[in-house]
This record gives C-alpha cells, sequence and structure tokens, in this order.
C-alpha cells in the first residue's frame, strides 16, 4: 500500500473531507509529473513555469508587469516564497523588478524577451505532461469525476 492508498484510506472514513483529499491527491499527482517534466526538459520548476505564464498574459493587458503583491496572489505564495522565486528567475534573466514610476513604494515584476522564449519552449512540454497526468488521473475511479469536472472547464475555457 501505498501514501497515496493510505490517505484515500484515511478519506473514506471521514466522509465530508472525501472530496477535499481526493481533490488534493489529484493535484499532487499532476504537480509532480508536470515538475519532473519540466526539471528535465527546461530547468523550470511549476511555480516558476506559472509565474512566467501569468507574467506573460499581462503582455497583452496592461504592459506586461504585475506588482509584487499580485504575483504572490497569482502563483498563491507566501510574500517572501514569491521574492525568492522573483529573485531566482531574476538571476536566470527571465524576469525583472522595477519601480513603479507613480508610486516609488511599488515595485514591478516583468517577464524578459529570455523568459518569454523560455516559455514557449516550455508550453508544450507542460501542456503534455498535464494531459497524462490527467490521462493517468482518469484512470482511478476515486480521480475520475474531479478529472471530468477539470476537462469540462477546459471546454467552457476554449469555447469563450
Amino acid at each position: 500500500m501505498t501514501a497515496a492508498d493510505d490517505t484515500i484510506s484515511v478519506a473514506a472514513s471521514i466522509g465530508p473531507a472525501d472530496g477535499w483529499y481526493a481533490l488534493s491527491l489529484l493535484h499532487g499527482r499532476i504537480e509532480t509529473h508536470v515538475e519532473r517534466a519540466l526539471q528535465a526538459r527546461h530547468e523550470l520548476s511549476v511555480r516558476e513555469y506559472s509565474l512566467l505564464d501569468v507574467l506573460s498574459g499581462q503582455h497583452d493587458g496592461d504592459g506586461g508587469h504585475l506588482r509584487m503583491t499580485q504575483v504572490a496572489e497569482a502563483v498563491v505564495l507566501s510574500q517572501s516564497a514569491t521574492t525568492r522565486l522573483v529573485t531566482r528567475l531574476e538571476d536566470r534573466g527571465l524576469l525583472e523588478r522595477y519601480l513603479c514610476p507613480t508610486d516609488r513604494r511599488g515595485i514591478y515584476t516583468n517577464v524578459t524577451a529570455a523568459g518569454l522564449a523560455l516559455l514557449a519552449e516550455a508550453r508544450p512540454t507542460h501542456d503534455a505532461a498535464l494531459r497524462e497526468a490527467l490521462d493517468d488521473a482518469g484512470e482511478d475511479p476515486r480521480l475520475a469525476p474531479l478529472v471530468e469536472t477539470v476537462e469540462r472547464i477546459n471546454r467552457g475555457a476554449a469555447k469563450d
């Protein structure tokens, strides 16, 4: 019996928490699978990829940057963990930080051309690994309903 099996058997005895445990298990499986693929092929963590992806979306919006507080919210990290993440990517030349021109207390984070290029290179790896992880999880009867929900959300987003 694996640790994941232990988690599910414990969840089965809890009742209302079943969905939460299944969601946590699905998230963990997906993140682990995607992390391995991104690390092996692009030397990126899932969080690093997510941050580059979020910031790249800003290029079509308000100038290609986010305040550090917005970055923390977007990648679901504490302020200190976000600062470390941004620093790692900044040291690699993938992001840059600068002071807000209208509020000297504000610091913006912006993806660089090198960051956009790495993101474009890593996106097919990310998407393929995500697809594989979802397909694998869909074979598990405990996770299949969640995978179906994710698929339904994806179909809805594709229509927009």
